[in-house]
C-alpha cells in the first residue's frame, strides 16, 4: 500500500499540530515551552529532519516548532505559492498563528534559503536567523554562475525544471531520493541509512509532494529569465541587521563550501559562521550533537528569554 500523508506524523515526545495559515493548513511538529524557534527543512526531506535539535531546544527552554513547507509531507499542497515570496509569508503565518509576533527562523537548504530572505520579505518577523547548507542567496546564485565546481554540484537544477519527468521519477524511484541524498552527504560519515533514504523516499512519494517539491526550484530558475527575478535579486541585496547564524558542512555535496564564502557582506549585525569539518549537506542528522549544541550556545548567547 503506498504511504499517506498520516506516514510522516512520526510519533515522539512532540505534538503535531495542523495550523491555518497564509490560505494553507500547515503540519507542525512542536515541542518545549519558551522562546519561539520556527525550523524549515531543505529538499528531499520534511519536518522530521530537525528531530534531534527540536529535542535539545525544548531542554534548553525553546519552543520548537518544526514545519513542513507548502506542498511537503502533512502541510497542503496547493497548485501554486512556490514561490520565495509566498515561502516567507508561509513562515510568518504561521508563526502568527502560533501565537507569536516573532520568532527565530531557522532553515536547512531551501528552508535557509527562505531564512535568509525573512529579514527583508518579511520585516519584523524574524528575531534572528540561522541558515545550514545555504549561503546568502545572491552569493548562491552567483557562485552557480561563476565556480565550475559548483556547477556541477547543481546540475540537478537543471533536471527539476523539465516538465513531469522528475516528478515522475521521485514518486515512483526510491533510489532517486537514496543516490541524492548519499551524493550530498559525506563520504565520510554513515548518513543516510537505508532506513533514513527509505522514510525520505515515501515523503517524496505522497501525492503531489513530487510536484510541489520541483516547483519552488523551477520558480528560482525560470524567474531569472523574467521581471521577477532580477526584481527579487535587487530586493535582497541590502544588509541584514538581525543576528545571523550560518553553518556549513566541508564535505557538502550539494553547496561547495570554499565556493560559496561571501555571506557576510549582506549582514550589518553579529554575523557567526561555523564550520563543521567532515560533515556533508545534511547537518541536523550527519553531525546532530555538533549542530544542537552550536545553535543552543547561539541563542542562549543572544539573551533572547524574556524579550
Amino acid at each position: 500500500m503506498p504511504p499517506d500523508a498520516a506516514s510522516v506524523l512520526i510519533p515522539g515526545p512532540w505534538e503535531h499540530r495542523f495550523i491555518s495559515a497564509n490560505g494553507c493548513r500547515f503540519h507542525v511538529a512542536e515541542i518545549g515551552e519558551g522562546p519561539l524557534v520556527l525550523l524549515m527543512h531543505g529538499f528531499p526531506q520534511f519536518w522530521y529532519a530537525w528531530r534531534h535539535q527540536m529535542l535539545a531546544l525544548a531542554e534548553a527552554g525553546y519552543r520548537a516548532a518544526a514545519m513542513d513547507l507548502r506542498g511537503y509531507g502533512a502541510s497542503d499542497k496547493p497548485p501554486r505559492g512556490y514561490d520565495t515570496y509566498t515561502a516567507t509569508a508561509d513562515a510568518t503565518k504561521v508563526i502568527r498563528a502560533l501565537g507569536e509576533e516573532q520568532a527565530v527562523v531557522l532553515g536547512h537548504g531551501l528552508g535557509g534559503f527562505v531564512a535568509w530572505c525573512m529579514p527583508t520579505l518579511q520585516p519584523g518577523t524574524a528575531r534572528a536567523i540561522g541558515s545550514l547548507s545555504m549561503p546568502h542567496p545572491r552569493v548562491m546564485r552567483r557562485a552557480s554562475y561563476r565556480d565550475a565546481r559548483q556547477r556541477r554540484a547543481s546540475r540537478y537544477l537543471l533536471g527539476l525544471q523539465r516538465p513531469f519527468v522528475p516528478e515522475r521519477r521521485m514518486a515512483r524511484d526510491e533510489h532517486y531520493v537514496a543516490e541524492l541524498m548519499r551524493a550530498w552527504a559525506s563520504p565520510y560519515g554513515d548518513f543516510p541509512s537505508d532506513e533514513d533514504a527509505h522514510r525520505y523516499a515515501d515523503s517524496m512519494s505522497l501525492p503531489f509532494v513530487a510536484h510541489s517539491a520541483a516547483e519552488y526550484y523551477r520558480w528560482l530558475g525560470r524567474s531569472q529569465l523574467r521581471q521577477d527575478g532580477p526584481l527579487f535579486n535587487r530586493r535582497i541585496r541590502g544588509q541584514i541587521a538581525q543576528p545571523v547564524l550560518h553553518l556549513q558542512g566541508t564535505e557538502d555535496g550539494c553547496v561547495v563550501a570554499d565556493a560559496c564564502a561571501g555571506s557576510r557582506r549582506y549582514t550589518s549585525g553579529r554575523y557567526d559562521h561555523v564550520s563543521i569539518e567532515g560533515a556533508g549537506h545534511f547537518l541536523p542528522e550527519e553531525s546532530p550533537e555538533r549542530v544542537s549544541t552550536t545553535i543552543v550556545d547561539w541563542l542562549d548567547d543572544l539573551h533572547l528569554a524574556g524579550r
